[in-house]
């Protein structure tokens, strides 16, 4: 008998199902994405154990005919595309006809919904495999749909989810995420007797914004609207020189999807690279709108990540448009395009980009007093343990060192990261961090993810330095901050904790935090060192604990050794 076997139906259906359904979130995301292809208007989410123990999902879209619902649980059943050729045509949220039949496989499924236009709704109970007869209900035109009791039938898959209020706090921001797509559309999560937000229709994009982010938000903002050759961009992003130093608040829509795109990000922040300090990144909210036949949405599982048939165009076309909005908040109207495409296309008549911002550069926090490194580096050296010779900088990114092994190629900024928080781990034992204390607290407006994420690190925040106070609805006031930060500085940081801390344990989530703050206080690449900076941080990376990695697992060193410079050269 052979050893290769057709697998049981039900075990491939699981295994299906696990491509989709990774956790309460992917449901929610599958659903709401038929709400919304379904022409919904009202889209209410209610959840127990964060998703864990019941997922309701109620919409006023269009509703199904008793034979629909009869058959949307089969697997590739789908209203959304008919034969080959409609998937170079694609111009839904969902189409694959995976979503439903997967999740049934799952968890104990009720599905209740009606057209509108017979007299009565149907009900239809499924559990794992096992699917009941349908039943005539009183229901209004829309669907409803109950997810209980999640991974019932996979309690390997189960015991993988997180707490109630990590699995929550992932669910909110994809529910925020999705409500910013779409402003027309009310959007109301409720988790148990708590409201965790409630965002009625409103006529804009802007309007969408002030709701989940606040009035503060709004006010660093300039807006763009650019249609060409059929494609339209339109959206908000920062005003210079307001920004973050992460991309946490970046978000990339195209044709109504929520999507994780290289090429739409990369050309905002190339836009973005004269007006900003280095290592600063705008936020943003970017529209895209193309036709269906430039765009393949069928290259990934969760549908996140799109594929342009011309990403070089759409790059020039993004560039161009952010560009533009970036140099007439300026105040500069006349702004040329050349015949060429790509970022050298656009420019003003007779000034560059940087005459015009005149960006002066940031004071930044120096590494400590080196005005001994030279003699500190013989005093420390041994024959055991040799601190590479520096031998200068290139790039502005990197340290070039030599030992008796070859030549070092330093990664600045990580090198600098990991210094920090072998330090930071020393402070944070002993808990000594230095504070500041401000006389006129920083108001910081939070989102619902982002007030999530406070309730359930703001032991750790605490320990880290930072204290903030309640000030009613989604404000606060940040009165403590480690002294290592300006006051600005401070919000930014915090705000990158509040997205940055992980849903691990306790430990981790502090080694985490630590990691984060080394990397905001760190220095940056592109920044000029002097020689004796860089002597220094050579000498204090090579007393750390890992000189090979920074705290998030990036690379520091790159080493060419002496033998492979030697048999390139063919010196042997």
């Amino acid at each position: 008998m052979g050893i290769i076997q057709k697998l049981d139906q039900e075990v491939a259906r699981k295994i299906a199902a696990g491509e989709i359904v990774e956790r309460p979130v992917s449901v929610i995301k599958e659903l709401v994405e038929n709400s919304l292809d379904a022409g919904a208007t009202d889209i209410r989410v209610e959840l127990l154990d964060g998703g864990k123990g019941l997922i309701r999902i109620t919409d006023n879209g269009e509703g199904m005919a008793r034979d629909d619902a009869l058959l949307c649980f089969e697997s590739h059943a789908t209203s959304k595309i008919a034969g080959i050729d409609d998937l170079e045509r694609i111009n839904t949220l969902g189409f694959r006809g995976e979503a439903l039949s997967s999740i049934a496989a799952v968890a104990r499924v009720t599905l209740m919904t009606s057209d509108g236009r017979e007299e009565k709704g149907t009900r239809i109970l499924i559990e794992g495999k096992e699917q009941g007869e349908a039943a005539d209900i009183a229901f209004p035109r829309g669907t409803s749909i109950e997810v209980k009791d999640l991974f019932f039938n996979l309690p390997a898959r189960k015991k993988f989810l997180r707490s109630d209020r990590a699995e929550l706090n992932r669910i909110t921001r994809l529910l925020t995420d999705i409500a910013l797509a779409y402003p027309a559309v009310r959007f109301a999560l409720q988790h148990g007797e708590r409201r965790v937000f409630d965002y009625p229709a409103v006529t804009g994009l802007k309007e969408r914004l002030y709701q989940v982010f606040g009035k503060a938000f709004i006010e660093g903002l300039l807006s763009f609207d650019y249609t060409e050759g059929g494609r339209r961009l339109h959206g908000f992003a920062s005003r210079p020189p307001s920004a973050r130093m992460d991309r946490k608040h970046q978000f990339i829509f195209i044709n109504g999807r929520l999507v994780k795109d290289p090429t739409v990000q990369a050309a905002l922040n190339q836009a973005y690279k004269n007006f900003l300090e280095k290592g600063q990144s705008a936020e943003a909210v970017v529209v895209l709108e193309i036709p269906v036949s430039e765009v393949d949405v069928n290259v990934h599982p969760a549908k996140s990540e799109v594929r342009f048939q011309d990403s070089r165009s759409i790059f020039s076309f993004v560039y161009r448009c952010v560009e533009q909005a970036l140099l007439r908040e300026l105040g500069i109207k006349e702004v040329y395009p050349e015949k060429s495409e790509g970022p050298a296309a656009f420019h003003v008549q007779e000034m560059s980009q940087a005459d015009l911002i005149g960006r002066p550069g940031k004071k930044r926090k120096p590494l400590p007093p080196a005005a001994s490194a030279s003699q500190a580096l013989q005093d420390k050296a041994t024959a055991e343990n040799p601190v590479p010779r520096v031998l200068g900088q290139y790039l502005d990114f990197y340290i070039v060192a030599e030992d008796e092994d070859g030549i070092l190629i330093i990664d600045q900024h990580n090198a600098h990261e990991r210094v920090l928080f072998d330090r930071y781990l020393e402070i944070a034992k002993k808990q000594e961090w230095p504070r500041k204390m401000t006389l006129h607290p920083k108001i910081v407006e939070l989102s619902p993810a982002q007030g999530l994420s406070l309730e359930e690190n703001r032991a750790l925040l605490e320990d880290s330095g930072f204290r903030v106070d309640e000030m009613g609805g989604r404000s606060f006031a940040l009165k403590e901050f480690p002294d290592i930060f300006d006051e600005q500085e401070a919000v930014g940081v915090f705000l990158a904790l509040l997205e940055d801390v992980g849903q691990e344990q306790v430990e981790s989530k502090r080694q985490r935090m630590l990691a984060t703050l080394a990397c905001k206080s760190a220095i940056k690449a592109g920044e000029p060192l002097a020689f004796e900076k860089m002597e220094y941080l050579v000498e204090e990376l090579f007393k750390t604990s890992n000189t090979a990695l920074c705290p998030h697992g990036r690379p520091i060193t790159l080493r060419l050794r002496r033998s492979e410079i030697e048999k390139a050269l063919r010196r042997k």
